[in-house]
């Protein structure tokens, strides 16, 4: 089963994006090689749902995370072998030599770059192998105690550097002879062209798991454990928002008794950046990466829903209202079918008035935190409502994030705290900003 995420889902955290520089994805599109940067998409946009396939794709990351590797392959020879395997195709050695020399008199005669290419693809293949090898060189040094990841891509290497044609293999800095571009081109065009293919596959990968790691371990990113069974549990320390540097860490924690998290505080006070910083952990440890944490313990849930900045719909004639409508009504029908989910509302029925939003809130907290395996963060400016479920309703928890004056000019913490805010600073920053002498 695929991990559910929607796209507002995906919009709301900025998950995806490769022309988004401020979206969780570009943090980690560090990759050398176009190949690397499809798989890191791919990744992204399927998430897993099994704890077993979680867990080893972030203990291979965390191999590499303890193993500081650095990668000798270059992304423009790899897209100058990626041409030339596309072109060299077919042919026995003997057509192959004759078309080499072919091509090398006409190269004379007229200027024909033919023959140029393929004794450039030929050096290029000689060089990515040649790479390569230095690399496994440094890999088989490595006295970690961890099952190496890297086992498929060196086995791979080696069943291409040992073939017996290639026990005499140039270095890749001299210039070939005729002989030796035919030669090579017949090998590595058609004997050994999957099996080169294959390698660069891997190398991919490895690009991938080398470039996610560095930017782990610059980053002072962990590693989320995931668990399985049927009681659901989430459990996160010093959670941060992966984009910011110096930001305030927070503890996180869900399980059945206590599945939703009731969350007031005065505008800029963090509640969006917080609720966002869950949801990307979430769907990070999904995908078995690193994240902002110091660590983090999960069983496996069904998907992730956010309703963070609904917009209206002009052409449907959807107001703001019916549109945080009609996504309380998707959400709620997932979670109605037993799905395990983490559910993020920030401020819900902002579009309407005071007293709709009130009752709306109050019942639509209270209806979802009675689905047990499922998890929710719900933030709102009506204390009030979490004043009555605080009578009402023991699986939700209450907390805040606090504003704390200096004079008349509000500053704030970013720091979790337990219980419900008194803090109303909205016509303070109003009076701050001379509006009303303004006007």
């Amino acid at each position: 089963m695929n991990f559910i995420a929607d796209n507002q889902t995906l919009e709301d955290l900025a998950l995806l994006g490769k022309f988004n520089p401020n979206s969780v994805f570009s943090i980690f599109n560090k990759v050398k090689t176009r190949g690397g940067e499809k798989l890191l998409d791919r990744m992204f946009r399927n998430p897993m749902t099994d704890a077993a396939s979680i867990n080893a794709r972030s203990n291979a990351f965390r191999y590499y995370y303890n193993n500081n590797i650095l990668l000798p392959v270059s992304g423009e020879l790899v897209e100058k072998l990626e041409a030339y395997l596309d072109e060299a195709r077919g042919g026995s050695y003997m057509s192959n030599l004759w078309t080499s020399m072919r091509k090398k008199v006409m190269a004379s005669l007229v200027k024909d770059e033919s023959y140029g290419r393929i004794e450039a693809g030929v050096q290029h293949c000689i060089q990515f192998l040649q790479q390569s090898k230095k690399l496994l060189q440094e890999l088989e040094q490595l006295k970690k105690k961890e099952k190496a990841p890297w086992k498929e891509w060196a086995d791979t290497l080696r069943s291409i550097t040992g073939h017996s044609s290639l026990s005499d293999m140039p270095d890749g800095n001299g210039q070939l002879s005729l002989m030796q571009v035919s030669k090579l081109h017949h090998l590595f065009g058609q004997t050994l062209r999957e099996a080169i293919q294959q390698l660069l596959e891997l190398t991919y990968e490895l690009d991938l798991m080398v470039t996610v790691a560095d930017v782990a371990r610059a980053r002072q990113f962990n590693f989320a454990v995931a668990e399985d069974g049927d009681l659901a549990v989430l459990d996160v320390q010093d959670l941060r928002h992966p984009s910011l540097k110096q930001a305030v860490p927070n503890h996180l924690h869900f399980d059945t008794s206590g599945n939703s998290l009731f969350l007031t505080g005065a505008n800029m006070a963090g509640k969006s950046t917080l609720m966002k910083s869950a949801g990307i952990a979430v769907y990070l440890a999904h995908m078995g990466f690193p994240l902002a944490c110091s660590s983090m313990r999960f069983t496996v849930m069904d998907g992730l829903y956010s309703s963070v900045n609904v917009p209206d719909d002009l052409n449907k004639g959807y107001s703001h209202f019916y549109a945080e409508v009609l996504r309380v009504k998707t959400v709620a029908a997932e979670v109605a079918s037993e799905k395990k989910l983490f559910v993020i509302f920030d401020e819900l029925f902002k579009g309407t008035n005071v007293k709709d939003a009130y009752d709306a809130t109050l019942a639509v907290t209270a209806a979802f935190a009675s689905f047990r395996k499922s998890f929710f963060i719900i933030s709102t400016h009506i204390i009030e409502v979490g004043e009555e479920l605080m009578r009402s309703d023991d699986s939700i928890r209450f907390v805040f994030l606090p504003t704390v004056m200096q004079g008349t000019v509000p500053t704030y913490t970013y720091t979790l705290q337990k219980g419900i805010t008194e803090d109303r600073q909205g016509m303070i920053i109003l009076e701050n900003e001379g509006i009303l002498e303004m006007l």
